[in-house]
């Protein structure tokens, strides 16, 4: 029986009557303690012959629940005394204290889930689990990766592993000690951090991913939690990461970092100074071609540069966009903001791309640049505004900043090309860059 979590969820009160008043007494008694109908389709362990399973989410969606599930999956068998596939189990966490009070004892823990004839005791003094079958469950603090040497397993559960501070010792440890049994198998529920030991299990061919945001659960979180959070972090990275369970990863050496990125965030002045949008036009315009970057920046530019500020407003890339449809996307993009001027990289399309331009709008306020130097020698002067606190950005901007991320000194390091940092380039050199050293060069008066 797969979950019907999501036919309950939209069903109606006289069908959700209709269904149990259909069930035996015996069916309605069982019916609680059976995850499988109750689970969300991220919590369910994928098929296959996987040997890590990372379930990987926003806050509260239902990870922990899963984890205690998986381990009551392994170790009960169909009666209470009836061995099942696993008999000596591992809970990892970053602190013993963590694995008691989340693991076991939580709100969505082991002892929380278990039917009364087939909850486990726990033994304080030793700290393990121990069910009616015989079968163990062991605490481990990823804080003391030594403490599992010499133990072996034949299954583990491994909560929040990104926060570990000993993440790749602890890790390597409890691999060593897994070695019981046919195969056996780890489920690491966890919220997704930038650690390498987490990128180097999500690597492994024996690693299966499920993700889910807090969303996917809000059946079982407080409206007022939800909506402080939403208003709070939704659109921001900390919330992509956070909420959406997204693992967002800078690249060693990134012109950009995420904390640079969520430092910047910024309220609108009252009235910008200038406003450009940015394009970098695909080479060209079908299903495998790069993205349009269309950047959209203002700038308030009072006083010495030194006091010039910026801010990112939108990012209005488009995916694989014909010449016809970016032009119309841009030009959309500056009525949309009221921008002064649109500037278009013109290395691969030349005097094409202000011929596609003025097809749409004859007389869009247009500046042709050229690229004479490197993406990376041109974006970091633009860096450098970042780490004065001059360039600010809005909510929403995810896609740009996960290109932003990627860009180093040694160039990009993400897939295809980045070409919204292109965009984002060339709309600040446009407002900031440029004028600021036109501002600083000496006049040469004639005598």
């Amino acid at each position: 029986m797969r979950s019907a979590a999501g036919w309950l969820a939209s069903a109606t009160p006289e069908m959700v009557d209709e269904f149990l008043s259909g069930l035996a007494d015996e069916t309605l008694m069982a019916l609680p303690w059976l995850f499988e109908f109750w689970a969300l389709p991220h919590q369910l362990p994928p098929e296959g012959m996987w040997k890590t399973w990372v379930i990987m989410g926003g806050r509260g969606a239902g990870k922990t629940r899963a984890g205690a599930e998986w381990v009551r999956a392994q170790v009960e068998g169909p009666r209470p005394l009836d061995t099942g596939r696993s008999r000596r189990v591992a809970l990892v966490g970053e602190t013993v204290d963590q694995v008691r009070d989340v693991m076991i004892f939580g709100e969505s823990g082991i002892l929380a889930c278990s039917p009364p004839d087939r909850r486990p005791t726990w033994e304080a003094s030793r700290r393990r689990l121990i069910w009616p079958n015989g079968a163990v469950a062991e605490v481990y603090s990823a804080f003391s990766p030594d403490s599992l040497r010499g133990p072996q397993f034949d299954a583990a559960w491994v909560d929040e592993l990104a926060k570990w501070s000993k993440a790749e010792e602890a890790w390597d440890m409890l691999q060593f000690a897994l070695r019981l049994g046919n195969h056996p198998q780890q489920v690491v529920t966890t919220t997704p951090q930038n650690i390498a030991t987490l990128k180097a299990i999500l690597k492994n061919p024996s690693t299966v991913l499920t993700q889910a945001p807090t969303e996917a659960n809000r059946a079982y979180l407080a409206a007022s939690f939800l909506e402080e959070v939403r208003a709070r972090y939704a659109g921001t990275r900390k919330g992509r990461q956070e909420l959406d369970g997204v693992l967002l990863e800078d690249a060693e050496g990134a012109l950009w970092t995420t904390a640079m990125l969520e430092g910047c965030r910024r309220a609108l002045p009252e009235k910008l100074s200038r406003i450009v949008v940015a394009v970098d036009p695909p080479v060209t315009g079908h299903g495998q071609s790069d993205d349009c970057g269309i950047v959209v920046v203002g700038a308030l530019t009072e006083g010495p540069p030194s006091e010039w500020r910026a801010w990112v407003l939108e990012d209005a890339s488009l995916s694989a966009a014909s010449p016809d449809t970016w032009a119309r996307g841009a030009i959309a993009a500056m009525a949309r903001h009221g921008a002064d001027r649109l500037v278009a990289e013109v290395n691969q399309g030349g005097a094409l791309v202000e011929s596609v331009v003025r097809q749409v709008d004859p007389t869009v306020p247009y500046r042709a640049v050229h690229a004479s130097r490197g993406k990376v020698a041109r974006a970091e002067p633009v860096a450098a505004l970042y780490e004065q606190g001059r360039v600010h950005h809005v909510r929403g901007l995810g896609a740009l900043e996960d290109q932003m991320c990627r860009m180093t000194a040694r160039g990009y390091e993400g897939k295809g090309s980045p070409d919204r940092v292109d965009a984002l380039v060339w709309a600040l050199s446009e407002l900031i860059v440029e004028p600021a050293a036109k501002w600083r060069k000496p006049q040469v008066r004639s005598l």
